[in-house]
């Protein structure tokens, strides 16, 4: 065998997210694609702002291309980053510079420069189930532990009690993500304060610093005016990981920033340790061009209304038939309770109608499947009444 013992149980254990996409795309091939309906990825269908392509030229045709496309400091380039903290400062009452700022390569970049920077090995990293499923890689990558704590399946709020419980002297890290994937639930005001009061308990009993993380690439996508706490209001030792992933319909950019609280602990150590992660682990900087577009587009937003209309069709006629469907506050998914235990078995069901749904298995929360409905009005509409014949076959049973 070629490849390493770790890469080898890597690949046998594939993503089963695009194990579904790929076997969507299988599917639409045999049946055609407005008889497929595709919940598998959050992959936004919005177009970007039409913001974005103005900026792209303007940048190409004004700006000096050996600066647009030239190295930079590994945080990224200052005017940037200092636009960026400005804008962060202003638009949540915080006061971020520009040395709290590293643009990274998305979230899932900045999560691992991150990691780098402050994991040792065997260090334990605490997420709350459900979560997104590469956390276990992330963690993983840096020869740390993942913890897993349940939330409490009524909200799908962390429980606090559990937490408490589930942290120990290896603890190095708390990992939120609000809005959450995949349950759309925004971790509450009283959610941040309680997990923030208990971090600094421990953080006294064991006598080092336990950093909150929020990953947040879904900041921006909510509904009902529901507003989403910002961390650094509640938590000192804390660092936000964003991305434009969604908020921008720009997954294939690969552009975020992660922003460290100004009074995070050892922050000179901790932000010269980001920019040397930055570099090692191959990222160098994040891509030039899109540092630019981002500056040139703060506050820029998608057309949410897509989104909010999918959910809408969706939980009322899910619940309507009989599912267990929290409503999303935020993010693009649905998590459903499965009407049977196996929730692997529910999505085999579930394809016989050509629905392609993620198990909760994934996320580590069985029992439950994730609808990522950032797909076509009329793919939802369409899939209605596939979903009714589903609940009838297990309705009959």
């Amino acid at each position: 065998m070629m490849i390493s013992n770790k890469m080898r149980d890597l690949v046998n254990s594939s993503s089963l997210i695009r194990a579904m996409f790929e076997e969507g795309k299988r599917l639409k091939s045999i049946y055609g694609p407005d008889k497929v309906f595709d919940f598998s990825l959050g992959n936004p269908n919005v177009e970007p702002p039409k913001e974005i392509v103005t900026a792209i030229h303007e940048i190409l045709d004004e700006e000096s291309p050996s600066m647009v496309h030239g190295y930079m400091n590994n945080s990224g380039y200052e005017d940037v980053r200092e636009k960026i903290a400005a804008y962060t400062s202003e638009q949540y009452n915080t006061q971020v510079g520009k040395e709290h700022i590293v643009m990274t390569c998305g979230a899932a970049g900045g999560l691992n420069v991150l990691f780098k920077t402050l994991l040792n090995p065997d260090d334990e990293v605490i997420v709350f189930a459900p979560f997104f499923s590469e956390y276990r890689n992330y963690a993983n990558n840096h020869h740390a532990k993942l913890v897993i704590v349940p939330s409490d399946k009524t909200s799908f709020q962390p429980d606090l009690k559990a937490f408490e419980q589930h942290i120990t002297d290896k603890t190095k890290a708390v990992l939120i993500n609000s809005p959450n994937n995949p349950t759309g639930v925004i971790y509450s005001h009283e959610t941040l304060e309680q997990l923030s009061n208990i971090i600094k308990a421990k953080e006294q009993e064991y006598g080092h610093g336990i950093f909150l993380i929020s990953d947040e690439p879904y900041r921006e996508i909510v509904y009902d005016n529901i507003e989403v706490p910002y961390l650094l209001h509640y938590h000192t030792n804390a660092v936000i990981v964003y991305s434009y992933s969604k908020s921008l319909s720009l997954p294939g950019e690969r552009i975020g920033y992660l922003v460290v609280h100004p009074k995070i602990e050892d922050v000179d150590d901790v932000m010269a340790g980001l920019n040397v992660a930055n570099r090692i682990l191959g990222f160098v900087n994040a891509p030039s061009l899109f540092q630019r577009v981002i500056a040139k587009t703060l506050g820029v937003k998608v057309d949410l209304s897509v989104y909010e209309k999918n959910r809408n069709v969706l939980y009322e006629h899910l619940t309507q038939l009989g599912f267990g469907v929290l409503k999303p506050e935020g993010a693009f998914y649905l998590f459903m309770k499965t009407p049977i235990a196996d929730d692997k078995q529910f999505c085999k069901d579930a394809k016989a109608f050509n629905l392609l749904l993620v198990p909760g298995s994934a996320f580590g929360c069985p029992g439950y499947v994730r609808l990522a409905y950032c797909i076509a009005h009329d793919t939802v509409m369409n899939s209605l009444p596939a979903f009714e014949k589903l609940w009838q076959s297990y309705d009959m049973k």
